[in-house]
């Protein structure tokens, strides 16, 4: 009752507040942001781009969870999703250079002061029109699906669902790898493919159930394939575009796919054995006007092999300790792992009221877990000014996961709320 309460009460602060002149502008991906001419003729440019996003929540957290060292049920706070800036340079209609920094995840009790880190530093040579591009450095470039390449600036949902990075801050920085790459466009077919040589896994112990190898040192290979049926997007860079509000006409069907050989190990009485890291996706993307707005759609399949029983639970931003359950402290849930994972979201655009209504659903088997893994999103986003300023509204649902005799079952479940405010220019 309580969680409708505020939730009702949130929603109404959004109508309430809503200026007449409010308009729903559709964003083009990466058109905005400051812009410095470096030849009369624009061919050579610097563009500066930088967003924030400022999360309030309340949540149950899981049992067992501390906070500052006091047990708590359920608690309230601000936080910092995101706060980051990009710089693009075309040094030459063949030449580019990217870099990308910022924070993430900052609350009230985690580091004062964090230190901005890269997310993105590489550059780039055109090689061939729009059929084939080069480049090197610690790059987006990603396999396995388009949610792992997702631009957090053009979200659907609040956030993304996590799942969509399979190794992340694991082997990877931030969902990023160091490697090369290639990337391009013929006709309708869209492909990028990169050899990455991942990061090294923090110490741990080998277990029954597999964990990051912390000696693998093989490289790592990563692409991802789709064919547009309908407009072309653009690729100018890795981010892809999670709703166009209705300003393109996109059907997409892609697959991809991550092998790193030997990134897993496990160990069996005395036997000590190394995995290999292999995920593979397939999904599709729509995005269309309909009627007196439009309509976004994405549905996922993704296999995920790290080796017997490997489970991650994430929390984000979580900063509870403790737990008493298999989920872990605050609002950490089981999340990624070897299994299948089904996972879709779906929003619709009121333009009239520049409010876009949407759903999304995560639906897992573990082979770690006996019963599924199932979340539940419904949210709202209200427009101020496309995606460079509007408001989200969100309700997760998420599972207890407890040892009952011998299995691994969801006994209870959680929810939290969010209000982001976002803005970048």
């Amino acid at each position: 009752m309580r969680r409708a309460v505020l939730g009702c009460g949130l929603i109404c602060l959004l109508l309430a507040a809503a200026p007449a002149r409010a308009r729903a502008e559709a964003s083009d991906g990466y058109g905005k942001g400051a812009l410095l001419k470096l030849t009369p003729d624009g061919e050579s440019y610097l563009r500066f781009l930088t967003w924030a996003q400022v999360w309030a929540r309340y949540i149950e957290y899981n049992p067992g969870s501390t906070v500052n060292g006091s047990a708590q049920e359920r608690g309230v706070d601000v936080g910092l999703r995101r706060v980051r800036m990009l710089l693009l340079g075309q040094i030459t209609p063949r030449i580019q250079i990217v870099t990308h920094f910022g924070i993430n995840n900052q609350t009230f009790n985690n580091a004062r002061k964090p230190q901005l880190f890269l997310h993105d530093a590489w550059v780039q040579y055109r090689v061939h029109e729009n059929h084939l591009s080069l480049g090197g450095g610690l790059h987006y470039w990603n396999g396995i699906s388009r949610l792992t390449s997702a631009s957090t600036l053009s979200l659907l949902t609040l956030d993304a669902p996590i799942l969509n990075w399979p190794t992340l801050d694991k082997s990877d920085q931030f969902g990023r790898m160091l490697g090369v790459w290639a990337k391009g466009q013929l006709g309708g077919f869209d492909y990028r493919i990169a050899v990455n040589h991942p990061f090294q896994a923090g110490p741990a112990q080998p277990t029954a159930a597999a964990d990051y190898n912390p000696s693998a040192f093989a490289t790592a290979v990563a692409g991802y394939f789709q064919w547009q049926f309908l407009e072309r997007e653009s690729n100018l860079l890795p981010y892809t575009t999670g709703t166009y509000l209705g300003a393109l006409r996109v059907f997409n069907l892609g697959a991809g796919f991550l092998w790193h050989p030997h990134a897993m190990w496990s160990r069996r009485g005395d036997e000590l054995k190394a995995h290999d890291l292999f995920a593979a996706a397939a999904d599709a993307f729509l995005d269309l006007p309909l009627g007196p707005g439009a309509l976004t759609a994405y549905g996922a399949y993704y296999y995920y092999d790290f080796g017997p029983d490997h489970l991650r639970s994430i929390g984000v931003m979580n900063y509870a300790e403790g737990g008493t359950t298999l989920n872990g402290p605050g609002n950490a849930y089981p999340l990624i792992g070897t299994g299948s994972h089904f996972y879709s979201q779906a929003g619709y655009l009121i333009r009239a009221l520049h409010l876009q209504p949407y759903a999304a659903l995560q639906y897992s088997l573990f082979d770690a877990l006996d019963d599924p893994a199932v979340v539940l999103d419904a949210g709202l986003n209200w427009y101020l000014m496309g995606h460079h300023a509007k408001l989200s509204l969100n309700y997760r649902n998420r599972p207890i996961f407890e040892q009952v005799d011998a299995r691994a079952a969801t006994t209870a479940r959680r929810g939290e709320v969010i209000l982001q405010g976002m803005v970048f220019l």
